[in-house]
């Protein structure tokens, strides 16, 4: 689905880096979405859109998954 949505759409390096870095960096590099940052294992609306990056973290605010638009 996110092949659908304008501008990047994964970014797998950002994996490892802090989340705050990376939600900067997401934004930076896509204007057309809102990075969020959520922590592993809260639960997030799972309807589709391509406005929207979840970002998650562990309890050391450290990236966990690829962020991706969603």
């Amino acid at each position: 689905m996110s092949s659908e949505c304008p501008g990047k759409n994964s970014w797998p390096e950002l994996v490892g880096t802090q989340g705050d870095v990376a939600a900067a960096t997401i934004e930076r590099e896509n204007s057309n979405v809102t990075a969020q940052i959520v922590a592993e294992g809260s639960a997030v609306i799972l309807d589709f859109r391509c406005t929207r990056v979840w970002v998650w973290v562990n309890e050391s605010g450290v990236v966990t998954r690829t962020p991706k638009t969603g």
